[in-house]
C-alpha cells in the first residue's frame, strides 16, 4: 500500500483475551414441544442458523501488533488520524508502543466507549467499557470536523437552558453507546461486531467525504458500512475466511482487490 495514502484508520484488532471467540445465531419458533420456555409458559424450539469464530490469543501481543502499527503510521497522510480500539488488558502497553511510533505529542485522546450488556462477574467490577486510542500523524494538520459530529443530550439539561438543551452537546471522551443487540437489523453474526453508530461518529469527525478510510482488522465490515453511508472510500483487510464471507454479504458491491483478504470500495 502506498505511503501517505489514507486519511483515517479506525480498527479493532484482537484483544488478546486468551481464548477463541464464538457467536452462534439461533432461529426460534413457537412449538408446544420446544425445549425453551418463554413468557406466559409458551414453549419454543431453537435451531442454529450460523456460527462464526476466531482465535484471540497471542503469547507476545506487542510483537504481533507493533509492526502493524508502524505500517499504519507509514500509510497515514499528514492530515490523518489513527483510532485504535482495545480493551483494558493491553491498552496501557499499546499506548507506550504508539507513543514511540507516533510521538507522545501526537496523542490526542483515550476515548472510553461505555455500554451495559453481557456477563456480571461476582468477584470484581463488571467490565463494561472499551478504550479507543486516538493519534494524529501530524499534531498541527490533522482533520477534525467538529461541526459534523452528532450531538448528544446533556446529562443535566436544566442547568444549560432550553436552547442548549434542545441542541445537545458535542460528545466528550466518554461515549455511551449500546452494543449491537442480538435482534438488531445490523447484526451480522460476527462475534466482535461493533455498532455502526460508533464508526460513523469517528468517520464524520476525522475524515472528509470522498477520502480513503482503512480498517486492517475489518471483522464484520462495520467501517465499510459506515463509509458507504457517509460517502467515504474504504479499504478492508482481514485474514479470517469467516470475516471475508460476512463482509461479502454485508457489502455486496465492494470490489475484492489483490488477495482474498482485502475488499475495497
Amino acid at each position: 500500500m502506498q505511503t501517505e495514502s489514507v486519511q483515517l484508520v479506525y480498527t479493532d484488532p484482537p484483544f488478546n483475551t486468551g481464548r477463541s471467540r464464538t457467536y452462534q445465531r439461533l432461529q426460534t419458533t413457537q412449538d408446544r414441544e420446544g425445549e425453551r420456555v418463554g413468557f406466559g409458559g409458551r414453549r419454543y424450539r431453537s435451531r442454529q442458523v450460523s456460527e462464526h469464530a476466531y482465535g484471540d490469543a497471542f503469547e507476545q501481543y506487542l510483537d504481533f501488533l507493533a509492526p502493524r502499527l508502524m505500517e499504519l503510521w507509514r500509510v497515514l497522510r499528514h492530515d490523518g488520524s489513527l483510532y485504535l480500539h482495545l480493551d483494558a488488558r493491553e491498552v496501557h502497553y499499546v499506548k507506550v508502543a504508539l507513543d514511540n511510533i507516533f510521538g507522545r505529542d501526537c496523542f490526542l485522546n483515550e476515548i472510553v466507549w461505555a455500554y451495559d450488556y453481557g456477563g456480571r462477574p461476582k468477584r470484581r467490577w463488571p467490565a463494561k467499557h472499551d478504550n479507543i486510542l486516538v493519534y494524529a500523524k501530524d499534531r498541527d494538520r490533522y482533520v477534525f470536523n467538529r461541526d459534523a459530529i452528532d450531538r448528544v443530550p446533556y446529562l443535566a439539561p436544566g442547568l444549560v437552558g432550553k436552547e442548549k438543551a434542545e441542541r445537545g452537546k458535542l460528545p466528550t471522551d466518554v461515549w455511551w453507546q449500546t452494543i449491537v443487540g442480538t435482534n438488531a437489523r445490523e447484526r451480522t453474526g460476527y462475534p466482535t461486531q461493533k455498532p455502526v453508530a460508533l464508526a460513523e461518529r469517528i468517520l464524520r469527525a476525522s475524515s472528509d467525504e470522498g477520502e480513503l478510510v482503512l480498517d486492517p482488522f475489518a471483522g464484520s465490515g462495520t467501517v465499510g458500512a459506515a463509509a458507504q453511508t457517509l460517502g467515504r472510500r474504504y479499504l478492508l483487510i482481514d485474514d479470517n475466511p469467516e470475516a471475508i464471507n460476512v463482509m461479502r454479504n454485508r457489502l455486496p458491491t465492494a470490489e475484492v482487490v489483490s488477495s482474498p483478504d482485502a475488499a475495497e470500495s
